[in-house]
């Protein structure tokens, strides 16, 4: 009997991405990853992201999909639809991406391959891991205040992560239904952050393999005010309240099983 592979979907908000979406979804199409489908995720695009994504259905039903909302209620409610919807259908690993192009298409093969070797719950595409980069275009302003983002929230919450606040990663199914998706709070970037979090307190392993991050594509950044707030807030709200104190009991009881000669519990949480 034939071993089917893991059905792998790519999960993609869009808003306003209707020059980029075809240009990702070629270059999904394109990769030698047995099982690969393409869900996105459209908010009500007024630039008409909706009707082309229809049109890629259209033209690929079995391998690709699309979700429509009516309410843009942040890049987080956009994530979490599209992961339940990928769960509900029978993904066996679900990637999130942005439909920008500023992650390369070309290191999910590399990211499924550790994720489905290293026995770990998650790989995160960083770009401050040893190998990783970011855009040439970048201003050195954008640069400091990455790179400042990420001392930052892991002062506050210690995740042990290089790019805690990266965007492209690859779960496994059963890590996602772990995680308790239905009570996650954050609605915009900040939703990496939340979601690391309640992986490691969790006692989960994530591993950082290097990407080079690009620049956008066509159109313009989604982040404003509220989202840098949001942002901002999101670290200290998840170490003093938000289920943190749960979290940490089930860290506790995992680290105590393995004591006792159980199995299972956190293993590294980026590459040593």
């Amino acid at each position: 009997m034939a071993v089917v592979p893991p059905k792998t979907v790519v999960v993609v908000p869009t808003y306003n991405e209707r020059d980029n979406l075809p240009v990702l979804a070629g270059l999904l199409a394109d990769l030698p990853v047995p099982n690969l489908h393409l869900l996105v995720v459209d908010d009500d695009s007024p630039d008409g992201t909706g009707e082309v994504a229809d049109k890629l259905v259209a033209g690929a039903p079995d391998t690709i999909g699309v979700l429509h909302r009516r309410t843009k209620d942040g890049l987080g409610r956009a994530y979490l639809a599209g992961m339940a919807r990928a769960l509900d259908e029978g993904a066996d690993v679900v990637v999130q991406m942005d439909a920008d192009l500023s992650h390369p298409a070309s290191a999910i093969p590399v990211m499924l391959d550790a994720l489905l070797t290293e026995g770990v719950a998650a790989v995160i595409g960083s770009r401050y891991v040893a190998g990783g980069s970011t855009a040439s275009e970048w201003p050195r302003s954008r640069r400091a205040l990455s790179a400042w983002a990420n001392l930052y929230v892991n002062a506050i919450l210690r995740l042990g992560l290089k790019d805690s606040t990266a965007g492209f990663k690859a779960w496994r199914a059963e890590t996602l239904r772990a995680l308790d998706l239905n009570s996650v709070h954050s609605n915009g970037y900040s939703f990496q952050v939340e979601m690391n979090h309640r992986a490691v307190s969790r006692g989960f392993a994530l591993l950082e393999v290097p990407i080079r991050f690009e620049e956008r594509g066509q159109g313009t950044s989604k982040m404003d005010l509220g989202v840098q707030l949001e942002s901002a807030l999101t670290p200290w709200r998840l170490r003093f309240g938000g289920g943190h104190g749960r979290d940490l009991a089930v860290r506790r009881r995992a680290r105590r099983g393995r004591e006792d000669g159980g199995s299972g519990g956190p293993a590294r949480v980026s590459p040593r």
